[in-house]
């Protein structure tokens, strides 16, 4: 009979299992056999079983990652989704390329790929800013939709950043790095929605000189011959030697399909996996501690298990490596039981309220592949947005994940590096706010916490609250003591904390001591029947857009 390895090779080129072996029980009894792709343990592939999962203590003290979400796609330095769009006759990427690079029927995005170098890229020097920043874990793109592996892969054989753009292992780079700055490594997986997500590149132009020339997504092997792609097989890119999903034209089809649902073209056994294939060996070389799905729920769910299946190896393979599960996935749009399952991500906003689970909020300073306009007009999120966003995620139980965008060459601007390097300056007086914190009874009080915004998908509901002022708090606490986030500073000279008044139900005991986050400086208070009052005359933050008082 076949053989493991083999099998999971021929189920991956879409052999339905019957004709593999004598029957289908005996086909399955060899996946479920130890071996590549199977650990036994106490996680199996369903909901029920993953259940079980319990947030490591790690990443609950850790508060605080930073992302570098960069491929291939930061090489023309116009913005995120740039593999999509730039196949989007007359959007602001379609017209950027046809002027910098020419048609998409004669260069494609396989084509931007072999500009890119990353010449410049340090990852030993950006760890380390980023460790000075306060950063607890490292998050790398390990592939984006376009379905490009930044790393060696096997069954991505041909299209990875060992062989083409780079020719570096750059999930590699970034895990020595990570590993060497004592950092936890996570990477982010995307490449699932490839199937549907890249359906432009079957487009061609509607009106203009160029109209009706195919763009380059149905282009294969054949089509190579004195080409610098020759020999590469451009469907094992771009997938897309299938059928168009229902109003794939309509540029906005992806988001709502985005759960294989509404028309979705549904993927091949064959693509899916593949996925899976490449996602264990990812798991299997670079060991990462935390796995990032941009996805609702798990990867290909409900069309396929893979996502499942995953997971449950992650968690096995966890607790083998380590003897206690230590591994952290995230997922997004997550019913009641999925996140119970894995961590919540919230990708650029929060929750309104302290949630029983920890979770994260994901968020970037300026678009998620590098945008150089945002540069031009200086449109960054400052270190006083970010600041004010992590001691709101702290205070209801998530941690805060902040993409830094990397520029094609491998390097960040000098704008995006005073804005980390000034996060860092805060964290240093601020921190133990921070780290190793659990929400109190209520996590804040102020005019910000009157107007809850609601979630929209997967987020998006940051900065359409009010903007923080001095009279807005945020509150954690370490052993017996609550700390106080106060995010401006307040004219009067003092603040008062309506949630610490004397007899207040939060308070276990009265407030005997005030002292300033990072310091041994103590303030003066009145404990009133209103309001907790601490006098603020002898002190001024360096940053006095948030400071912490540690209050027992």
């Amino acid at each position: 009979m076949i053989n493991r390895r083999d099998l999971l090779k021929q189920l991956a080129l879409g052999v339905p299992a019957l004709a593999l072996g004598k029957n289908l029980n005996a086909a399955q009894k060899i996946l479920e056999a130890p071996g590549i792709g199977y650990i036994p343990g106490r996680f199996k592939p369903t909901w029920e079983s993953l259940s079980s999962y319990q947030t490591p203590e790690w990443f609950r003290n850790a508060k605080f990652g930073i992302w570098a979400h960069w491929g291939p796609q930061c090489q023309p330095e116009h913005g995120d989704w740039y593999a999509r769009e730039m196949y989007m006759e007359g959007s602001r990427q379609n017209k950027y390329h046809l002027e910098k690079y020419g048609h998409p029927s004669k260069f494609g995005f396989k084509d931007v790929i072999n500009e890119w170098k990353a010449e410049k890229w340090d990852p030993q020097e950006l760890l380390s800013l980023y460790k000075n920043a306060g950063a607890k874990y490292f998050m790398a793109l390990a592939n984006h939709h376009d379905n490009f592996d930044l790393f060696k892969s096997s069954y991505q054989s041909k299209w990875n950043s060992t062989k083409i753009g780079p020719k570096q292992d750059i999930i590699k780079g970034w895990e020595k790095a990570a590993r060497s700055n004592g950092m936890h490594f996570g990477v982010s997986v995307h490449a699932a929605h490839a199937w549907t997500w890249m359906e432009t590149a079957q487009r061609s132009d509607l009106k203009g000189d160029m109209a009706g020339i195919p763009y380059d997504g149905k282009l294969t092997a054949a089509d190579g011959k004195g080409k610098w792609w020759n020999g590469l097989n451009p469907q094992d890119l771009y997938a897309q030697n299938h059928a168009l999903s229902e109003n794939s034209w309509d540029n906005n089809s992806s988001g709502k399909q985005w759960d294989w649902g509404n028309g979705a073209s549904v993927p091949s056994k064959q693509y899916c996996e593949k996925f899976y294939n490449r996602t264990i060996e990812l798991i299997d070389n670079y060991a990462p501690d935390l796995i990032y799905f941009d996805d609702t729920a798990l990867p290909l769910w409900p069309v396929s298990d893979v996502g499942l299946r995953i997971a449950s190896y992650a968690y096995n393979k966890s607790i083998q490596k380590n003897n206690k599960l230590e591994a952290v996935i995230f997922g997004k749009i997550l019913d009641k039981q999925q996140r119970k399952c894995m961590v919540w991500d919230i990708e650029r906003g929060h929750s309104n309220e302290i949630e029983p689970l920890p979770w994260q909020a994901d968020t970037c300073l300026g678009s998620w592949h590098y945008d150089r306009t945002v540069y031009d007009n200086n449109s960054y999120k400052n270190a006083k947005t970010v600041v004010h966003t992590l001691a709101d995620v702290v205070s209801k139980n998530g941690n805060l994940l902040l993409s830094v965008p990397v520029r094609g060459n491998g390097t960040i601007d000098e704008i995006e590096r005073s804005v980390v390097e000034e996060i860092g300056d805060w964290m240093s007086v601020n921190s133990e706010a921070i780290y190793d914190t659990r929400p109190w009874k209520v996590f804040g009080e102020g005019p910000s916490t009157e107007t809850r915004q609601l979630l929209k998908d997967q987020g998006f509901n940051e900065g359409k609250n009010k903007p923080f002022t001095s009279a807005d708090i945020r509150f954690t606490k370490k052993v017996n003591s609550i700390y106080a986030i106060v995010m401006g500073w307040p004219e009067g000279g003092s603040i008062r904390i309506k949630a610490m008044k004397r007899g207040s139900p939060n308070l276990e005991k009265p407030v005997s001591n005030v002292v300033v986050t990072g310091t041994s400086q103590k303030l003066a208070f009145t404990q009133g029947e209103n309001f907790l009052e601490v006098n603020l005359s002898d002190f001024k933050p360096k940053h006095t857009y948030a400071f912490a008082l540690k209050i027992s």
